[in-house]
């Protein structure tokens, strides 16, 4: 039987971080489903199909398309593993912040839905600082974020803020 990890995350936009945690969740996966959170009252950067596209085209160039797909959920995220046929959550750590906030998540998700496992995963020391957030802010002031994103959602980030 295949191993599927639920990759959660909001990936707006896809960082060079976000990469790292996915190439290290297909070292423990058959596959991986990167599962894209969607919530009506957040105003995210790019839309949910922007998402989706930059995920796939990153996983294609990398050569990993066949192993990941992606996909949108809105609920609770143990749900949304149970509908993907995953039994591991993956989240990745950059610090000890992430750390006690993912470790109270994995009690919570693990009571409500004993069957699906967090797995956690170290961002690897030249990603651990980016954030999606912070790339946000610094392209909005009109830094350059080339360092941390792929070269595709640098020129999608390029064109929403030119």
């Amino acid at each position: 039987m295949a191993q599927i990890g639920l990759y959660p995350g909001s990936f707006d936009p896809l960082t060079n971080g976000h990469i790292d945690v996915l190439h290290n969740a297909l070292a423990v996966c058959d596959r991986i489903v990167v599962a894209i959170g969607v919530h009506p009252a957040k105003s995210p950067l790019f839309s949910a199909e922007e998402r989706i596209e930059m995920i796939a085209q990153e996983a294609d160039r990398l050569g990993v398309g066949e192993f990941v797909t992606v996909t949108t959920f809105g609920g609770l995220v143990v749900d949304a593993a149970q509908s993907a046929g995953a039994t591991l959550l993956i989240r990745g750590l950059r610090d000890g912040t992430d750390l006690d906030y993912e470790m109270q998540m994995a009690g919570m998700n693990g009571t409500m839905a004993p069957d699906v496992r967090t797995i956690f995963l170290p961002a690897s020391p030249d990603v651990r600082h980016i954030t999606a957030t912070l790339v946000r802010q610094i392209a909005a002031m009109g830094g350059d974020v080339a360092p941390f994103v792929p070269a595709d959602v640098l020129e999608r980030i390029n064109r929403k803020f030119s």
